[in-house]
């Protein structure tokens, strides 16, 4: 699938396409519903499918305090969108120009002028443009206008609650990563290099695969039963530290997990950890023993977890 700067013009094979527009972190079942209206309708009218996302998000660029939150990179992203169905996925860089665009030059630069859109997909709250100063109607009277549909999804429901990224965040740092999952239609995952580690985990027979969280939201500390996809292919059962390691000194913030049943070299490969289900808070022990003891029944929770 191919990936644009939405601030270039489209190739003219994706020109007059029909556009999801919005932010889809965390692709679940609502952004899911938006960029499936757009695929279903660019396939009926013979169109290309595209999915117009931005990076950074608004509220980073907006509040660059702000705790880390994000729930996919750009390439997590890329491979749902693919998934679903879309062509191409446009990336619409969150600088201070696109910040200070006004609704009526977004619509008639970026999405006319770059994208020359056939026709717009967004949820019914949509805004966008300087100070929010664009909504649905915006759209709807610019395509009135240049000849360009405008179709709208309302909210998805699940459980009697509209489904967001907010509820999806809430579920992972409350330790309910399969609630978070049932949001999503997948598990959460964390995705980055393996880093070296100082190598404590392989002294006491759980070596580890460390990766640094970087901008993904925390979700809470623990341990959890995982997945692992490699590169190649492979998926890997295992359990997994989350959190800042109270055993050790100094505290390090990392995702550690252990692959049951597996050897190899796995230093600078990128790696996908899914959060499959959360088995206890991080603790911190006394002694090696008592550590390994816990580590044991963890893996042995995990197992079970995983073979459900």
């Amino acid at each position: 699938m191919e990936r644009l700067d939405g601030g270039s013009a489209v190739p003219a094979g994706l020109a007059g396409g029909i556009v999801a527009l919005g932010n889809f972190d965390g692709f679940h079942l609502g952004h899911q519903a938006v960029v499936g209206r757009a695929v279903e309708r660019a396939r009926a009218e013979g169109r290309p499918a595209l999915v117009a996302t931005f990076d950074p998000h608004p509220v980073r660029y907006f509040r660059p305090d702000t705790p880390p939150f994000r729930l996919t990179t750009l390439d997590q992203r890329a491979r749902l969108f693919a998934a679903a169905g879309a062509d191409a996925m446009v990336v619409f860089h969150f600088d201070e120009t696109l910040a200070g665009l006004h609704a009526d030059a977004f619509v008639a630069e970026r999405l006319i002028g770059a994208l020359r859109v056939g026709g717009v997909v967004t949820g019914e709250d949509f805004t966008f443009g300087h100070r929010k100063s664009g909504d649905i109607a915006t759209l709807r009277a610019a395509g009135a206008a240049h000849g360009f549909s405008v179709d709208t999804v309302g909210a998805v429901m699940l459980d009697g609650e509209p489904v967001s990224s907010t509820r999806v965040r809430a579920a992972l740092g409350a330790g309910d990563p399969c609630g978070a999952a049932r949001l999503l239609t997948r598990p959460f995952a964390i995705e980055g290099l393996v880093q070296h580690g100082d190598k404590l985990g392989r002294t006491i027979g759980y070596p580890t695969a460390n990766l640094d969280m970087g901008k993904y939201l925390r979700p809470a500390y623990g341990i959890y039963a995982v997945r692992g996809r490699l590169a190649d292919g492979r998926v890997l059962d295992g359990a997994a530290n989350l959190g800042i390691r109270p055993s050790f000194d100094p505290p390090k913030e990392l995702l550690e997990p252990f692959f049951f049943d597996f050897s190899g070299d796995l230093y600078g490969q990128p790696l996908e950890v899914e959060l499959i289900d959360y088995i206890r808070p991080e603790a911190r022990f006394d002694t090696l023993d008592a550590l390994v003891a816990q580590m044991d029944s963890d893996c042995a929770r995990a197992r079970a977890l995983l073979a459900r």
